[in-house]
């Protein structure tokens, strides 16, 4: 699919296209001393006395945001490592890959999450078909008016459909920045809380690299209620996202959404029925 919608970017369709190093598009958000710069790679590290993170330096709406990443190696439990877009305030959206620490030997955990409207508690856990501590591989969001894609080296991890049309609200009207960070979460990140970050093995490193961004930028200049206008196809201008192939996941896509939920999924909100008594109305509706 990239290098379909790269020829037609380059053909007849416009967007914001990043594909740059590191400062270009992010800066630290906090815990400067925790950076490691190596050339094009960066590198987070949590020890006992803080954990790190970045974000970027614009907001944006509809697009992709991907980023390679290779994770905490070794025993890695109690850490969480996290990839997200965001927009602010009570009431943000907000779409979380959030990579759960393990014991050496246990396979990580991929939480993925969506807020609408600032609501959220719709997790999703996997496991992945890899080893991420081992290599980098790419994690991406797609976001357009019709659908939120979760992207593990562009295999489709989970679907979130606009289905304003059964009235549930969809995140179309809020800019979103791009975030991730590293921190201690051992109250709840590895087997609920059981086991324990163990600070002998600090300090836990997460690496980065291949920051992109493909997105429409909205600069602080342009008004809230301007943003979804000039971030949307119309008759003088065609931004790729609103191609009508990428209105749904095709054929392909949908085969490995579902191979995944089959082969690697160990939570979906929509089945707890010990947290949610009646089924959440998107997961009536929903396709996958």
């Amino acid at each position: 699919m990239s290098a379909l919608v790269g020829f037609f970017v380059g053909l007849i369709l416009i967007g914001t296209v990043y594909s740059a190093r590191f400062d270009d598009l992010f800066q630290p958000s906090w815990a400067l001393d925790h950076f490691i710069y190596d050339g094009e790679l960066l590198s987070l590290k949590l020890d006992n006395y803080s954990g790190a993170g970045f974000q970027s330096r614009s907001k944006y709406m509809f697009g992709k945001v991907t980023v390679q990443i290779k994770l905490v190696e070794g025993d890695s439990a109690g850490t969480v490592t996290a990839f997200y877009m965001s927009s602010d305030g009570p009431t943000h959206n907000e779409f979380d890959f959030e990579f759960l620490g393990n014991t050496t030997g246990e396979p990580y955990l991929v939480q993925t999450n969506v807020y609408v409207n600032g609501v959220g508690n719709r997790e999703q856990r996997l496991n992945l078909w890899f080893d991420p501590t081992k290599d980098f591989h790419s994690y991406s969001i797609l976001w357009n008016q019709h659908q939120v894609v979760f992207l593990v080296d562009e295999t489709p991890i989970r679907l979130h459909t606009n289905m304003e049309n059964k009235g549930i609200p969809f995140p179309k009207d809020q800019p979103m920045g791009v975030y991730s960070s590293i921190w201690n979460a051992d109250d709840w990140a590895t087997q609920g809380g059981r086991v324990k970050t163990d600070w002998t093995h600090a300090p836990f490193v997460a690496s980065y690299k291949g920051f992109e961004i493909d997105a429409c930028e909205c600069p602080v200049s342009v008004a809230a209620t301007d943003v979804a206008k000039k971030c949307s196809s119309n008759g003088e201008k065609r931004f790729w996202w609103d191609e009508p192939t990428l209105a749904e996941l095709n054929l392909h896509q949908s085969h490995q959404l579902l191979w995944v939920k089959a082969n690697h999924m160990v939570y979906d909100y929509c089945t707890d029925t010990t947290r949610f008594p009646a089924t959440p109305v998107e997961c009536l509706h929903h396709r996958h």
